[in-house]
């Protein structure tokens, strides 16, 4: 019986989130105004601030840092198996 309350507990809490996410983005999307536009980093993939402080790259966080190191690699185990 105690297990049975405790997996009952854990459903209603799962559908309980869920049905919050639900709501939660279908709120959103009745707050997006017809007038909204993209941010410049969305359109040109960069941002700089007006302070000068912080400069972004969207694309530098979809670079691969050990992508070099990763397909030599992979080549070594291709070439051994």
């Amino acid at each position: 019986m105690g297990n049975a309350m405790i997996y009952a507990g854990i459903a209603i809490g799962v559908a309980a989130m869920a049905g919050i996410m639900v709501y939660a983005h279908d709120n959103q999307a009745n707050y997006l105004r017809d007038d909204a536009v993209l941010a410049p980093a969305a359109e040109q993939g960069a941002f700089a601030s007006e302070t000068g402080m912080v400069q972004l790259n969207k694309e530098q966080w979809h670079e691969d840092p050990f992508g070099d190191r990763a397909a030599e690699v992979r080549a070594a185990y291709q070439s051994s198996g």
